[in-house]
């Protein structure tokens, strides 16, 4: 009987994933926008069961995301091997320059990853790498049309040699495709295939939220010109209506396994409680068979699905991941991420052994700023986040506790602080549109405390005690969807994690967190 997986694979704020076999190991990387460390980095040998390995862009250095806005910062990089090196090509999206296309190299995908090499005259984003085999390497992105757009999203695909040792791109830019469908908008994501002597460009188009889909065009020569494919788009689910359990299927990578295989990763969402996915876009895979030269994704359902047959490969699980995380580290795990980039250490593993502790700083979430927040992703519908720490305010400005963010404008925050009467309470706030309002308060003994929030569908409780397991509950059924990107706008999903701030002024105090646990719940 053959054994089935469960899409997603990489549940979360995973969009945009690319893929890469070398021997019997892959690799996968996503985007992450505005958080820093850049670019989670997977490994798999079976395609279904990934753990991460590290991030490409783990340094300052690598990263300036300094005053990025939100779901501005690393777009939809691509990561390719040959010959003993790893390549990874990405944009960087209103930093301190517009756009930037840039790539970094490693022989070891764990790290660490080079310095960026920043390409000069390469406009548009989302950057694909082919090495071909003859031995050059070609550029291929996406990029507005030269003359100028005709519609909102009159975008081509365009082509460009790439000399290797100089790292800079050279010779003449080729225009390749615009897309599949007239007017359809945003051809994007462009990669680069050459199987059975043709050329294969994959790209997606109708933008990435419920309209987009995956469309293939091939060539005899690289620079064209490209045949679409009479069956495009090859995938989208956007004929399937709002209800439909899975969504905005698009942005896809294609791989061949060592049997002989193929498959597509890919993004795609998941509603729940309406049109809303506070989890953003998440990483699936499907299979693919060629048929006259073309993909055909999921023959005989041609949509994906939660379950599928496994790939023919020895299922490899790896070691779980603890659901708490007791910071007896002295480095932080890898599922944790800043905002934007830290230019001072805000943070500290070892100055209260077994604790990670935050310095109240003046940085808030509401800024375009890097705040002292540490954070991790929603990954389940349903789940329970809990931590311990140990805090006592000292001003009315100061606050640490709990946040579940979308962006700067939508999150809450779920918070110790003082009253302007120096008594101390526990406050929910809710931040929308940029409008604050103040959920529930109640008084609360400063020191050791702990909070929890649970979340079914989009019902979100807030709950705090001072002493183990005997909960409080301090606001019930609160509506969770502006942690959703129909309603918060943006590419990212909504993240939780531990916060401390004093609020546009200095402070010497600090937050004490002394574990922090986060579990998927089973369903009411």
């Amino acid at each position: 009987m053959a054994r089935i997986y469960h899409n997603p694979i990489l549940p979360g704020f995973y969009p945009d994933p690319s893929v890469c076999r070398v021997g019997d190991d892959y690799y996968l990387i996503t985007s992450t926008f505005e958080y820093f460390p850049g670019l989670p980095i997977f490994q798999s040998r079976d395609l279904v069961h990934w753990q991460q390995i590290g991030h490409v862009l783990d340094r300052p250095s690598q990263l300036p995301l300094d005053g990025i806005r939100p779901s501005g910062g690393l777009f939809a990089p691509t990561i390719r091997y040959h010959e003993g090196v790893f390549y990874v090509i990405n944009t960087l999206v209103h930093g301190l320059e517009p756009h930037k296309n840039f790539i970094v190299t490693t022989t070891n995908p764990a790290g660490p990853w080079s310095e960026p090499n920043w390409l000069a005259d390469a406009p548009g984003i989302d950057p694909s790498l082919l090495f071909d085999d003859d031995g050059r390497v070609w550029y291929v992105g996406n990029r507005p049309r030269p003359e100028g757009e005709r519609y909102h999203g009159d975008h081509e695909i365009w082509l460009q040699e790439l000399d290797l040792e100089k790292m800079q791109l050279a010779g003449e830019k080729h225009t390749l495709w615009g897309g599949a469908l007239k007017t359809a908008g945003w051809a994007e994501a462009p990669h680069l295939y050459k199987i059975n002597g043709l050329y294969y460009l994959m790209i997606a188009e109708g933008g990435t939220g419920h309209d987009h889909s995956v469309t293939i065009a091939r060539s005899k020569n690289i620079t064209g010109p490209y045949e679409p494919c009479p069956r495009n788009p090859i995938l989208t689910h956007r004929h399937l209506g709002e209800n439909h359990p899975i969504v905005g299927t698009g942005h896809a990578d294609l791989i061949e396994t060592q049997t002989g295989q193929w498959w597509m990763v890919l993004l795609a969402m998941r509603p729940y409680g309406g049109y809303f996915y506070n989890l953003g876009r998440e990483t699936f895979l499907v299979p693919v068979q060629w048929e006259d030269g073309w993909p055909v994704v999921n023959p005989g359902v041609g949509r994906v699905e939660f379950e599928h047959a496994a790939p023919d490969l020895p299922e490899h699980r790896w070691p779980t991941q603890p659901v708490c995380d007791q910071f007896d580290s002295p480095e932080l795990a890898w599922c944790w991420n800043f905002l934007r980039t830290p230019r001072e250490d805000f943070w500290s593993l070892t100055e209260c052994p077994g604790y990670l502790r935050l310095y109240l700083r003046p940085q808030m979430l509401s800024e375009l700023a890097n705040p002292s927040f540490v954070g991790r992703r929603q990954q389940h519908i349903n789940f329970a986040a809990r931590t311990c720490m140990e805090f006592t305010p000292r001003h009315s400005n100061e606050c640490a506790g709990l946040v579940l963010l979308q962006n700067n404008d939508f999150h809450f925050r779920f918070v110790i602080t003082q009253t302007e009467e120096k008594s101390t309470v526990i406050r929910l706030i809710k931040r929308e549109k940029g409008k604050e309002s103040l959920l529930a308060e109640q008084p609360i003994d400063a020191g050791r405390v702990y909070l929890k929030v649970e979340a079914y569908g989009q019902s979100y409780s807030f709950y705090a005690s001072s002493a183990p397991e005997a909960w409080q509950r301090i606001a019930e059924d609160v509506d969770g969807r502006i942690l959703s990107t129909p309603m918060a706008g943006g590419f990212v999903g909504a993240y939780i994690g531990m916060y401390a701030g004093s609020n546009d002024q200095t402070s010497e105090n600090q937050a004490d967190f002394d574990w922090f646990e986060y579990a998927e719940t089973d369903s009411l």
